[in-house]
């Protein structure tokens, strides 16, 4: 190839603009706060006084003439709005004061105001209390902790009287982790541009950069398989809850690769890893047996030939049937519940219905899981076949064992007083049950990747191979796919976090 054949140009030219759009936008990220911030502007500032020193003249009726101290009244309109890309919470707001934000007029005493917000967040109002804060005195208008939605705003009708139309509306205050900032005046509703013009020059040219490297590369006569492809066959086994990562992305490997053929064959974690040591052990000197196994969890003592790859961690649920009208347990009531002494809901506030445990079999990691990090212990005897008659009539509570995660859904969906334990973003779709918080804590991805709160039920998603597997082998250039390629992006998909994301990498760090 010659060096300075089109495609190196133009190679080293998107390469050149990468490396300094990428200085560029390090500078920004760091001289302008984009994870939460909360923005304001004045949408308007108009007269409604004929005797206001650089307002147009208008025209007047009714009460603007009647009532006192009107001739120099002025209407403003003040917009605050979450552009930022978290949401605000009111403990977010850093003020010292009872209220979050401070307005201050100048030159103009306020003589009132009223609130308005999107038809969606009628919420919102109930923040405008004086207990909360809201209120005004002179020239200052003092605004509540609002807790903001990303996207979300309200605005601010402000009368003013005593000065000039245009004069300086300052507002202060603090988020953590953000900043209060003034965008562009804009007619009322009009939305700020996402990016500033520098930042779309910027896009346009790497952009077109890249389309021209690409044409001339797609044109070439060239076959070969993209860098890290490998051939054969492979068979991932394990977790039922990974499954569907599983699934997607051996769907995409098989596309980008061609030659590599992957069948999804998941049995549960436990199964999963005595599968693949059983082979291991048949193969031996042979070379590691073309299977991964993915648990969810780290494998038990006794299998040192199972070589660990930490790929994801994993948030998982306890779900109630909708009969089930309790949305929240502390851990010990979910202990006393699975140690089999809440015989019915209504002794923990609930509804008068027995209760029905839906458990996953003893090859299960998301029951391994439940125990380990929730429960503390195992679960009682299995005492049900149908998960509806006590097969048992010494047990305590019917309690059933099933064999998936689709089935545990199923089944505590269609039976009243019925609870069960699955992966979140399987529970998230599930229609026929809801979701329960544990200590107050609620079951969420974002949450527990930023640290903000400490939901007990999750656990590393761990993919195991027999030894360590050929660099040009099928399983090696799998994992890699999965845990650092494309694999990634399913793995946001499906719920779950990837533990090569920089907060991933904190969380998978822990034992």
């Amino acid at each position: 190839m010659e060096l300075l054949s089109a495609e190196n140009v133009v190679a080293l030219a998107t390469a050149v603009l990468s490396i300094a759009a990428s200085g560029v936008m390090v500078w920004y990220e760091r001289r302008v706060p984009r994870r939460k911030r909360l923005g304001y502007r004045v949408q308007m500032d108009n007269p409604i006084g004929d005797d206001v020193r650089m307002g147009r003249p208008n025209v007047r009726l009714g009460v603007f003439d009647e009532a006192p101290n009107m001739s120099n009244a002025t209407l403003v309109l003040l917009r605050i709005e979450n552009d930022g890309s978290q949401s605000i919470d009111r403990d977010d707001y850093t003020s010292p004061e009872v209220h979050g934000l401070t307005a201050v007029f100048t030159d103009r005493a306020i003589r009132g105001v009223s609130v308005t917000q999107p038809s969606d967040t009628d919420h919102l109002m109930d923040h405008f209390t004086a207990a909360r804060g809201f209120g005004y005195e002179g020239r200052t208008l003092r605004i509540p902790r609002v807790p903001l939605n990303r996207g979300d705003h309200f605005k601010l009708l402000v009368m003013l009287s005593g000065g000039d139309v245009d004069s300086e509306v300052r507002l202060s205050g603090g988020i953590r982790d953000g900043v209060v900032h003034m965008n562009r005046s804009a007619t009322p509703d009009e939305k700020p541009p996402l990016f500033s013009r520098a930042a779309r020059l910027i896009t346009i040219m790497l952009t077109l950069s890249v389309l021209t490297l690409a044409t001339i590369v797609v044109t070439q006569d060239d076959t070969r398989p993209p860098i890290g492809c490998a051939t054969g066959t492979l068979t991932l086994t394990g977790s039922t809850a990974f499954a569907p990562v599983l699934k997607e992305v051996a769907k995409k490997y098989e596309g980008d690769c061609e030659g590599a053929d992957i069948e999804v064959d998941p049995h549960g974690s436990t199964a999963g890893l005595r599968e693949l040591a059983a082979a291991g052990a048949k193969a031996g000197a042979k070379g590691a047996p073309p299977i991964v196994a993915l648990s969810d969890g780290p494998k038990q003592n006794g299998l040192p030939e199972l070589r660990e790859n930490r790929v994801a961690v994993s948030v998982f649920a306890l779900v109630v049937n909708d009969d089930v009208r309790l949305t929240n347990l502390s851990t010990q009531d979910v202990r006393r519940l699975y140690r089999g002494e809440i015989r019915n809901w209504r002794q923990l506030g609930g509804p008068d219905l027995p209760v029905h445990l839906i458990s996953r079999d003893a090859n299960s990691g998301t029951r391994q899981v439940f125990q380990r990090r929730v429960l503390g212990r195992g679960e009682i005897a299995n005492s049900s076949l149908d998960c509806v008659h006590k097969d048992d009539p010494t047990a305590p509570v019917i309690r059933c064992e099933l064999d998936s995660t689709d089935q545990v859904l199923t089944t505590v969906a269609a039976t009243r007083g019925a609870v069960g334990y699955s992966e979140l973003n399987a529970a998230s779709s599930a229609k026929g049950l809801h979701i329960l918080r544990v200590d107050d804590d609620t079951p969420s991805v974002d949450a527990i990747e930023h640290g903000t709160n400490d939901y007990p039920y999750r656990e590393i998603e761990y993919a195991y191979t027999y030894g360590r597997p050929p660099a040009d082998s099928l399983a090696s250039s799998f994992l890699t796919y999965l845990a650092r390629g494309n694999g990634q992006d399913v793995i946001r998909t499906h719920g779950h976090i990837p533990c090569s994301t920089p907060e991933g990498l904190e969380l998978c760090a822990e034992d």
